[in-house]
């Protein structure tokens, strides 16, 4: 296995987690309870929002939320073709179909202009996705979704912090959706939460999150409910992570500086920066540049972590599949399929280009300033 130098991600955990579990051991209460109800309350406050409820992960989070949409079979969720595949798989889960937009030319967000072509009478929703710590552009997404009858669920697995004209993402939409997985600005360990204003879908994520029931210990379920409950011991985490958030932002705007100005005289290359009206918590350093597969070979041979960005969701093998089991497609010689999946290809040249040249660089709190000039320096040598 290889033994990284510098790490893509390193969760920053200390005895404050430790002493918030303990607590929770001690009071036998381990399943949802005090921490829980704490954990929420503060991300409510943090988010702007009078509701939220928790759930198992950021995906789960996306498919309660679209649930309490009403979201389910023979209904389209318009999906921006770069994101994590737990955006389309969350539709999926619901019965209905992501339908694939293409992506901005510049941030690589939702794209309101390339939306209005897939629109169909089976559209129902919207999934803008703030990606990579930044905001996508909530002011045509409002007047979009305004205009078109669709409902709004905002993916902000990646948005804790991030703001829109001075508003938390996540409190725009019908419902937003955030993860707290291992890489994420907090975590606990897995974990997710849906933000709500709106009282009757805050109903409906309450009963369906909870077998059916607004109370627990009760055996009478007024409704289809299913468990996508956290436990105090997660919470409890997120607390302490809560208590160290500020620090963990200012610390990820130093490091972004620190890449801007060790990578400032590489003029082939790009760091994906933040639209006008958006704030920058960024999850990953991303840059842009020629030769990004033979980079990131050269920074893994020098011990360097690297990831790619997200494969277009178009060209994702199980979508493709699934959506030739769903048609008649899957009859097609498997030449004519290519040649239609590479004419489809076309129809998405953002993120296309995105993943041709986009390269995800470390970004976490153990990150020191030696580190970031070790991988400025390596890729300063590598186009030299």
């Amino acid at each position: 296995m290889q033994s990284y130098l510098v790490t893509q991600i390193d969760p920053f955990l200390g005895v404050e987690e430790s002493d918030k579990i303990n607590s929770v051991l001690k009071s036998a209460w381990i399943t949802e309870g005090r921490f829980s109800a704490d954990f929420v309350g503060r991300l409510n406050s943090l988010v702007g929002v009078p509701y939220g409820v928790l759930a198992p992960n950021g995906t789960l989070a996306l498919t309660l939320g679209l649930l309490a949409m009403g979201i389910g079979p023979g209904d389209e969720v318009l999906v921006p073709d770069v994101t994590f595949m737990g955006s389309a798989t969350a539709v999926i889960l619901c019965g209905a179909t992501p339908i694939c937009v293409d992506v901005d030319p510049d941030f690589f967000l939702f794209d309101t202009a390339k939306a209005k072509k897939k629109l169909t009478r089976r559209s129902k929703a919207m999934m803008p996705v703030h990606l990579f710590g930044v905001s996508c552009d909530m002011d045509a997404i409002h007047e979009f979704s305004g205009k078109h009858g669709l409902g709004v669920i905002e993916d902000a697995a990646q948005g804790v912090g991030v703001m829109w004209r001075d508003k938390h993402v996540g409190s725009f939409g019908d419902v937003g959706c955030f993860s707290f997985f291992a890489d994420k600005t907090i975590t606990t360990g897995e974990g997710g939460y849906i933000s709500c204003r709106n009282e009757k879908i805050y109903e409906k994520l309450r009963l369906l999150r909870n077998q059916g029931r607004l109370d627990r210990g009760s055996f009478i379920h007024p409704a289809i409910g299913y468990n996508f409950r956290m436990t105090d011991i997660q919470s409890a985490m997120g607390c302490a992570q809560l208590d160290k958030l500020d620090s963990i932002i200012n610390r990820k705007k130093e490091l972004i500086q620190m890449y801007r100005k060790g990578l400032q005289s590489v003029g082939c290359l790009r760091i994906l920066g933040a639209p006008t009206g958006s704030n920058q918590v960024a999850f990953r350093c991303v840059i842009l540049a020629p030769k990004i597969k033979e980079l990131a070979a050269h920074l893994e041979s020098r011990k360097i972590q690297t990831r790619s960005v997200f494969y277009p969701l178009h060209r994702q093998p199980c979508l493709l599949n699934w959506r030739n089991n769903r048609t008649m497609a899957r009859w097609l010689p498997s030449k004519i399929q290519e040649t239609i999946q590479q004419s489809e290809s076309k129809a998405f040249p953002s993120s296309g280009y995105f993943w041709d040249h986009g390269m995800c660089l470390p970004m976490h709190m153990k990150l020191k300033e030696t580190d970031v000039e070790f991988i400025c320096q390596e890729i300063q040598a590598f186009y030299s």
